[in-house]
């Protein structure tokens, strides 16, 4: 495990030595945009570091339904509700699913949308999603589906078509965790609920739950759905008895939307470029417009670690193999790119 007393970004330091860094999850870079902090600067004056007291007290900031309208306009979800962690928004959306009889969870399911471990599924999406339609089918009584939008450990797309053909006489609820897509996928960085909604029948409810910060850099996360399971959410001692967001980030929120639309924009080049510059070697797949870069030679990591770090990490256990990954971020500059492919290159030639 490295350690290090920075703040990583486009390089990280490590035993005082500088080296690229090509992983994390800061897929826009917010953490050091000066411009995002001078937002976040403008919050915290007016609202000070942090929220002491419920939502669902007497007394309410304004800043949380701001961005929560906010939310729902980009993602086109008819409603948004925020909470301290994409684990709790998670939890909170399963927990009020939690009696329902049948639930199916997809292979790679993240642990915030699990009732229990017991609900850990391994395999491969495809297959899956091409039974889950069946056996949804040949069950009684109201149906949950879990699932991740994408795959940001394998760099996999998944296809959300079988929802359209999903039954259509009974209750059934979609629960997606968008988390590592949403600022990042779909229109202007909406991700993925407006295409489920436009597949999905009317007794079908589709409920997406993320993480705000890795795209968005804000330390929270989000559920979006119809207005009554969000109304039933907010009864629910996951949103009355667990902290908020830290206001001044909501303040932020709406008011960087223009650094979101930039940072993508540089993001999606530096995308093009690694791609670009990494077809002929055959190493990687990803997906379109997509920043990780999945490779199964893991011991690429080592061979460019003394320039550069790379995500390669067991898991999902401590003793699982590793997953090897090239991440890249907005923050990038083109001979940031330029070396890792040089790197790359070097590995694959010698």
């Amino acid at each position: 495990m490295l350690v290090t007393d920075h703040l990583p970004g486009r390089t990280i330091i490590i035993d005082g030595r500088e080296r690229l860094y090509f992983s994390g999850t800061s897929y826009l870079g917010m953490g050091h945009s000066e411009d995002f902090r001078s937002l976040l600067q403008e919050g915290m004056n007016h609202y000070g570091t942090v929220y002491s007291s419920s939502r669902a007290s007497n007394v309410q900031l304004a800043v949380y339904e701001e961005a929560e309208d906010l939310l729902a306009e980009l993602t086109g979800a008819p409603a948004a509700l925020t909470f301290s962690s994409g684990y709790q928004a998670g939890q909170a959306a399963t927990q009020r699913l939690h009696s329902k009889p049948n639930f199916f969870h997809a292979p790679g399911t993240h642990p915030a949308v699990w009732r229990t471990a017991a609900d850990a599924v391994y395999g491969d999406f495809a297959s899956w999603a091409d039974t889950v339609v069946d056996r949804v089918s040949r069950t009684e009584g109201e149906a949950v589906i879990v699932a991740n939008s994408l795959d940001p450990l394998f760099a996999l797309g998944h296809d959300f078509s079988w929802v359209a053909r999903l039954p259509n006489d009974r209750v059934i609820t979609l629960l997606v965790d968008d988390s590592h897509g949403l600022g990042i996928t779909g229109c202007n960085g909406g991700g993925v609920h407006a295409t489920l909604r436009s597949l999905a029948k009317p007794n079908v409810t589709v409920v997406v739950v993320s993480s705000l910060g890795k795209a968005f850099g804000v330390p929270g996360g989000v559920v979006l759905g119809p207005t009554g399971f969000i109304d039933s959410l907010r009864r629910s001692p996951f949103f009355t008895a667990g902290s908020s967001v830290p206001p001044a980030y909501l303040y932020a929120f709406p008011r960087a939307q223009l650094l979101y639309q930039q940072a993508r924009q540089r993001l999606f080049a530096n995308v093009a470029y690694f791609q670009r510059l990494t077809n002929e070697f055959s190493l990687f797949r990803s997906i379109e417009q997509y920043p990780v870069f999945y490779t199964a030679d893991n011991a690429l990591a080592e061979a460019v670690a003394p320039d550069g770090v790379l995500s390669s990490f067991p898991y999902p256990h401590p003793d699982s193999a590793p997953i090897t990954r090239v991440v890249v971020s907005s923050l990038h500059q083109k001979e940031d790119v330029d070396r890792l492919a040089a790197l790359i290159k070097r590995y694959i030639t010698s």
